[in-house]
């Protein structure tokens, strides 16, 4: 059985046409937007013609800097011309140079020493700090390390582990993907193969490696990508799992 709507009529009817003739308003207000500012042709025109200005500035001083350090290598290092292979080669020898500056290293202070090798380092405790200034600054690589997140007996620092006596001294610096390593540590036998295997392990794909040698210690500069699905998200991590793979390489030689 339908219900019949009761009309409403005289002042009841006109105070319900009332309600919803301001509901309809208010629902008009709300779908309201601002309206668009629309810019003149001149003001468009301007804008255009400055970021063309801008971006044409900016691949002039780009091309005069790739101009300039393609003429700073030699020309070995850049088959060709693209901006790719400049950038490309300018990392090639830069790598070279460090290289080429440890060992020069390494030979400056065996001369400083009077031609006489230094003792082999012993591990030290992390608490350690009775080294000179004097011998801080002719220690063998200690240019090469600015904030070691590791220490060992070559460089004293805040930046100490202070869990356990360092095995090496260790510095990582992490820009988005990719990271710097400096790793000092003694010599043993079959370190750089386990240490390739060990970064694969990590995620960590090594673009560019250096090792100096002097008497019993080894210097390792790394380049090396931190690929999808690495657990290590900062540098102080990959300088832990980094340590964590030597003291285990400095055990497993010490057995043989």
């Amino acid at each position: 059985m339908q219900r019949r709507r009761r009309r409403l009529e005289g002042p009841e009817a006109g105070v319900m046409e009332r309600r919803g003739n301001s509901g309809g308003v208010q629902g008009r207000k709300k779908r309201r937007r601002r309206a668009k500012v629309c810019k003149n042709k001149e003001e468009v025109e301007t804008q255009r013609m400055t970021h063309i200005a801008v971006e044409r500035n900016r691949r002039k001083q780009m091309n005069e800097h790739l101009a300039v350090l393609r003429s700073l290598m030699p020309e070995s290092y850049v088959q060709r011309g693209d901006q790719a292979s400049i950038v490309g080669g300018a990392i090639e020898y830069v790598k070279e140079l460090e290289r080429l500056l440890q060992s020069l290293e390494a030979q400056k202070f065996l001369s400083l020493q009077g031609g006489e090798r230094p003792p082999p380092p012993t591990t030290t405790t992390t608490t350690a700090t009775t080294i000179t200034a004097t011998e801080f600054s002719s220690a063998p690589f200690a240019q090469f390390f600015a904030h070691p997140q590791y220490t060992w007996s070559q460089i004293p620092s805040k930046y100490t582990s202070k869990n356990k006596a360092s095995v090496a001294d260790i510095e990582v610096t992490l820009i988005e993907t990719h990271a710097n390593l400096r790793i000092l540590s003694r010599k043993c036998l079959r370190q750089l193969s386990k240490m390739v295997a060990g970064f694969q392990t990590l995620c960590l794909t090594i673009l560019h490696l250096s090792l100096t040698t002097f008497d019993t210690l080894i210097l390792y500069s790394i380049s090396a990508k931190v690929e999808e699905g690495c657990q290590l998200t900062s540098a102080d991590d990959i300088a832990s799992a980094v340590h964590h793979m030597i003291r285990i390489i400095e055990e497993e030689a010490s057995l043989c």
